[in-house]
């Protein structure tokens, strides 16, 4: 009687053993059918709707042929024109909608962050980071003043002046003095290389500061961009006008109390075009020259707050042997003379560390112009 109980129990254990692996392949097959499925269905296509006539509407094919097609029930009244949408590849009938997405991946070109430069880490530029907070900061912290007043403040600004002089710290600092977003983009990166495309780019990094916004955009090398149009020139230049002309007309077509401000800088302001410099667009132009004495000695404290020297060092002496150099040169001359107390074991900076830096970056200066100019 036990045996057979046991034989019973074993045959219970084997048959649900084999009901679960049988589960297990039925699963594997369905699944494999599915994938099977997915090959066999015909694409869809993408397109765009032009117009809608109540269950019909007018596509456009990534060919540019137009056609007038059917549209599923699900989708009547729900679709408009500039959508896109999946078509069926044979019939051409609309089955499905797609979100707007963008022929260009806007992020791949520009910098988008949030700066945490002060004002207090610029010396020297006490004038130029007084004209900012007017055009740029009160009218993104206080656009109700200029409504009472009745005037309405620059779009944008341009900061021209010699390379190093700190025209993008100062964009950065009025977007972090203003909880911004700051998107910065260099203007050779908005020459494309085929027709439209530069045009396109312009358009989505306006839209995205839009949505952003407040927001800054900063545009380096804008001479790139805007350099003065010629009557003549290659299929090349006729496309880097095509791209400043968008950029203009999307100057014009947003308000000067909008949260979205224009920064633009270069080195090469004799070769912009007029019509960039007329007013109403960037009608505030701010030079940002080489550094005095006085400047000179402000961004040397700047650069030597965090710094151990010794007694020796006599800032007067600096100041006066920097003569000609910008902002930049004198952070590197900070730079290179921690590097030669580091080279020698030392916690300490002394005064012919900054002496040698010094004739190191006057030296760099000097190679660099003789290879330019032979």
């Amino acid at each position: 009687m036990e045996g057979s109980i046991n034989i019973e129990k074993e045959d219970s254990v084997v048959n649900s053993g084999l009901e679960k692996e049988n589960r297990v392949l039925k699963e594997t097959l369905l699944n494999l059918r599915k994938e099977l499925n997915k090959f066999n269905e015909r694409p869809l296509v993408v397109c765009e709707v032009k117009n809608v006539f109540g269950d019909r509407a007018m596509i456009k094919l990534p060919n540019g042929n137009n056609f007038v097609v059917n549209v599923s029930k699900n989708l009547i009244n729900k679709i408009s024109a500039s959508d896109l949408v999946l078509s069926e590849q044979r019939s051409l009938t609309i089955v499905d909608r797609l979100e707007k997405i963008k022929t260009h991946s806007v992020e791949n070109f520009i910098i988008i962050e949030k700066p945490s430069i002060k004002w207090g880490d610029l010396g020297g530029l006490e004038d130029q980071i007084m004209e900012i907070k007017e055009v740029i900061e009160l009218p993104l912290k206080k656009p109700e003043l200029f409504k009472e007043v009745g005037i309405d403040p620059p779009k944008g600004i341009l900061l021209y002046g010699p390379s190093g002089t700190g025209k993008t710290l100062l964009a950065k600092a009025v977007a972090s003095s203003t909880n911004a977003t700051f998107i910065e983009i260099v203007g050779s990166e908005l020459n494309q290389k085929f027709i439209g495309e530069g045009a396109k780019l312009v358009k989505d990094i306006f839209q995205l500061a839009k949505e952003k916004g407040p927001s800054i955009i900063f545009i380096d090398e804008i001479d790139a961009l805007a350099a003065e149009r010629l009557d003549i020139g290659t299929s090349g230049e006729r496309e880097v006008q095509r791209t400043f002309m968008q950029f203009l007309s999307e100057i014009d077509g947003f308000k000067s109390l909008d949260n979205v401000k224009i920064i633009a800088s270069t080195n090469r302001i004799d070769i912009l075009d007029p019509a960039l410099l007329r007013p109403g667009r960037f009608d505030r132009l701010i030079e940002v020259p080489l550094p005095k004495a006085e400047a000179r000695e402000d961004i040397f404290k700047i650069h030597m707050r965090d710094m151990s020297m010794d007694e020796d060092v006599k800032l007067h002496r600096l100041v006066k042997d920097t003569e000609g150099f910008s902002g930049a040169d004198i952070k590197a001359v900070c730079t290179e003379a921690g590097y030669l107390a580091i080279r020698e074991n030392r916690v300490k900076v002394y005064l012919s560390d900054f002496l040698k830096s010094i004739e190191k970056i006057n030296g760099n200066d000097f190679e660099e112009n003789s290879i330019m100019f032979g």
